[in-house]
């Protein structure tokens, strides 16, 4: 996962695996110095001209480099699925594409010369779209389908789940249970875009997203959805 390139351009080929592998134990500690080491607070941190500062660990080489010990992989990986959630969070993104993010600073760190290959970066959402207790990341991420996001290869966006839709529907309800629109219609797109909820974390969101956080207030029985896809009603009780 270096970028063989100069420190101004990068190279389309990757290094290979060999050229690049650090020993498990080599990243495991680094890790586990960044976590636990207070003096390592004071490193430089990376910060985007868009103004997000990356954690300590994204300025560490072996942090590019996925291992292939289960446990030293497994607290990698953790990193990894907090710093993407954390990524899309700031950026407001919903849906990743991986194709296009493997580009962009979240996975590739110019100033080390070091990138996250696009299968290692499908590797990394494939643990957060696994179930905790298989030993995932929590279902912090879905893969959409290719025909919903417009063909082409599987497994190259994914819905970043910074809120889960459960979370999404609450927000949604307490806005609707403070702003009285109990027994209101509204449109989907009033929800998403309207002057109303401007000042609402979910104002702006993802349609899909919206959708798949209202069905879970359908449910349980606080929403209906109606309609068709171009102009989507919803009724809250």
């Amino acid at each position: 996962m270096s970028i063989n390139s100069p420190a101004n351009s990068f190279l389309s080929a990757p290094t290979t695996a060999a050229s690049v592998l650090t020993p498990a134990s080599t990243i495991s500690s680094s890790i586990r110095t960044l976590s636990n080491d207070p003096s390592t607070t004071t490193r430089p941190r990376t910060t985007t001209a868009s103004g997000y500062t990356f954690p300590e660990v994204y300025d560490w080489p072996a942090f590019f480099t996925l291992q292939p010990n289960a446990q030293t992989r497994q607290a990698q990986m953790r990193r990894w699925a907090n710093l993407v959630s954390d990524w899309c969070r700031y950026h407001r993104t919903f849906r990743l594409s991986l194709t296009e993010a493997v580009e962009s600073p979240l996975f590739c760190n110019a100033k080390m010369r070091k990138r996250v290959a696009l299968q290692e970066a499908r590797e990394i959402v494939d643990w957060m779209v696994m179930p905790q207790e298989d030993g995932g990341g929590g279902r912090r991420a879905e893969w959409v389908p290719a025909a919903t996001a417009g063909g082409g290869s599987e497994k190259t966006i994914a819905w970043i789940w910074w809120r889960r839709p459960e979370e999404w529907a609450k927000l949604i309800a307490d806005w609707v249970e403070e702003t009285a629109q109990k027994n209101t219609v509204l449109t989907v797109y009033e929800l998403i875009h309207g002057e109303a909820t401007t000042s609402q974390e979910f104002h702006g969101m993802d349609s899909d997203v919206m959708l798949k956080s209202l069905n879970v207030l359908v449910k349980s029985g606080k929403a209906q959805v109606f309609g068709n896809d171009d102009e989507k009603g919803v009724k809250f009780f």
